[in-house]
């Protein structure tokens, strides 16, 4: 089974990140908040605190095979800011499995990861991503090993999307039956 990196820093979106953690653990997969700062501590960008998992520094990124990165604002920016996120994303890109909600579809259109695919990002965001990649708002968008959703409202859609990958469409049911979907 898959396990997932959700990487984490300070002013990420709270409902992404927490409804990807939510729905793939409920699914079965291992799934760890993981802060790309010096502390386990992170802060939202609607000002809520966690604690994450590990820090970026207390874990052996090869025991992963996806990485998400959740939006929000300046969440998205400070993945962007940081070379070890950078490398990650793109290494998990040409071999494993990137999900980005929101925002954070920017960082693999600034690294060049989108080139030939289609995406979606938060509105605004547009202009960071490779001409003919927009595939439209308000949805999510899976194109081979790259998952992308648009926003906050686009959170579970995109969390089962995710656990569809990993674990296929039983799981998807089984947890979409336990929260009432």
């Amino acid at each position: 089974m898959s396990a997932v990196a959700i990487l984490v820093a300070d002013g990420f979106e709270t409902i992404e990140c927490l409804t990807a953690l939510d729905v793939l653990r409920r699914g079965g997969v291992r799934a760890s908040l993981i802060s790309i700062m010096a502390t386990r501590e992170a802060v939202s960008a609607q000002q809520v605190n966690i604690v994450c998992d590990y820090t970026l520094d207390e874990v052996d990124m090869s025991e992963y095979d996806y990485i998400v990165l959740p939006g929000g604002m300046p969440g998205a920016s400070n993945l962007r800011r940081d070379q070890r996120v950078c490398e990650l994303v793109s290494e998990f890109a040409a071999n494993k499995h990137v999900a980005a909600i929101c925002a954070a579809p920017s960082i693999l259109g600034e690294l060049g990861l989108l080139i030939g695919r289609k995406a979606t990002c938060f509105p605004g965001f547009e202009s960071s991503l490779p001409a003919g990649t927009f595939a439209g708002p308000k949805t999510v968008v899976v194109d081979g090993n790259i998952i992308t959703a648009s926003a906050m409202g686009q959170a579970l859609p995109f969390a089962l999307a995710i656990l569809k990958d990993i674990a296929g469409e039983k799981a998807v049911e089984k947890v979409r039956e336990s929260i009432q979907l």
